[in-house]
């Protein structure tokens, strides 16, 4: 039997106002994950454990089968796979975003979602300066650094404080020196950069400096084949994902033109993801624009997003014989532009039906497989 999981990153969201009381993914017009829900079952799924912090990291991690509570140690060393960084025993990898900070607050944890090719000009000024730490540019906003030998810090995404003084998350612990100071001189470097200047004569928001969250040292997965004893692979533009699939020795399939961002090219990762099919057991397609539309604040741009999404599941259902599944990872609600912990609604078609209707949170509550933890949900799957 072939398996394909479609992932809608932050698709999850509470009722809202404008859209008439509705979610995003009750209002969204999704006939394809509707008919899912129609024709198979439903449930929830709670992808955050007790006393973690709600991210795509912990939570992508439990949906593949692994536990985060025995494998987690940040999101950086993740990220830090997908970039073939090598790390010794005690090296600390940091997520390392481009932000924009106005006057102390913390506007853009995105810098106005800077081009990769920006981000590695200001990256490789920056390092010049900063021969304590290791830079590596990423994709977008999405950049790593790493401290050799590093003790740890408390850190906080800057996603969770946008329009809010930074003062407060700043880092803390025993890299937190090093950190502040490689903060403060990107703010020198960056203030007269010339990426930066050009952005300002677009009216584009400059990336005013760096800021490192979730550190953490090389993790170990077992290899996904001895837990399932399936080949899998795993389609998405975002480092972090890309990471979990080689750590977990998965085939990364790499798809022209897929972004990261609300102009992904759904239609592409539909088709890769039937070709990977072909030589694969279990294909994992991971679509990042719900959240980034959720970050935004955005509820239209979010119900588009989400209408995309089911356009790719409709391409898929078209030629895939096998059993599809579709879920999100975390809610990540419009009104507050972050991630929360509650369970997340997830269908399976082919493996039986009950009577929800449509794909969305409160059906969800009804399906016929009830709330399961996220290292559950392959093992359900594939049973």
């Amino acid at each position: 039997m072939k398996y394909i999981v479609i992932l809608g990153d932050g698709m999850a969201d509470e009722p809202l106002a404008e859209l008439g009381g509705k979610t995003p993914l009750e209002y969204a017009r999704t006939p394809n994950m509707d008919r899912i829900a129609r024709e198979g079952m439903m449930g929830m799924i709670r992808t955050i454990p007790e006393g973690y912090e709600a991210g795509s990291d912990i939570a992508n991690l439990g949906i593949l089968g692994y536990d985060p509570r025995s494998c987690y140690t940040g999101r950086g060393a993740l990220e830090a796979a997908s970039m073939e960084i090598d790390l010794a025993a005690d090296d600390v990898a940091y997520r390392c975003n481009l932000v924009t900070v106005m006057e102390g607050v913390m506007t853009d944890f995105s810098a106005g979602h800077i081009s990769s090719g920006e981000g590695k000009a200001l990256f490789a000024t920056l390092a010049e300066q900063t021969p304590s730490v290791s830079l590596y540019p990423g994709i977008s906003y999405r950049n790593l650094l790493v401290v050799r030998g590093g003790g740890g810090a408390v850190t906080y995404p800057p996603h969770d404080f946008v329009g809010e003084k930074i003062d407060p998350y700043l880092p803390a612990g025993k890299d937190a020196g090093i950190l502040l100071n490689c903060m403060e001189k990107s703010r020198e470097i960056f203030s007269d950069h010339p990426v930066n200047l050009a952005r300002a004569s677009k009216a584009k928001p400059p990336a005013t400096q760096i800021w490192p969250w979730s550190g953490g040292k090389r993790p170990s997965l077992t290899p996904f084949r001895n837990l399932f004893g399936k080949d899998g692979g795993v389609i998405s533009a975002v480092d972090l994902l890309q990471g979990i699939a080689r750590l977990a020795k998965m085939e990364v399939i790499r798809v022209p033109g897929a972004t990261g961002y609300l102009d992904t090219d759904y239609q592409a990762k539909a088709a890769y993801a039937l070709d990977a099919a072909k030589h694969l057991d279990f294909v994992y397609v991971h679509i990042e624009a719900p959240d980034e539309a959720g970050h935004l604040g955005n509820a239209p741009e979010k119900v588009r997003a989400i209408e995309r999404v089911d356009e790719l599941v409709g391409t898929i259902m078209k030629e895939f014989s096998g059993i599809v599944a579709v879920l999100p990872d975390h809610p990540t609600p419009v009104r507050i532009r972050t991630h929360t912990p509650e369970p997340v609604p997830f269908a399976i078609w082919g493996k039986g039906s009950d009577d929800t209707r449509v794909f969305s949170e409160k059906e969800g509550c009804r399906g016929g497989y009830g709330t399961i933890d996220a290292p559950r949900f392959l093992p359900l799957l594939f049973l």
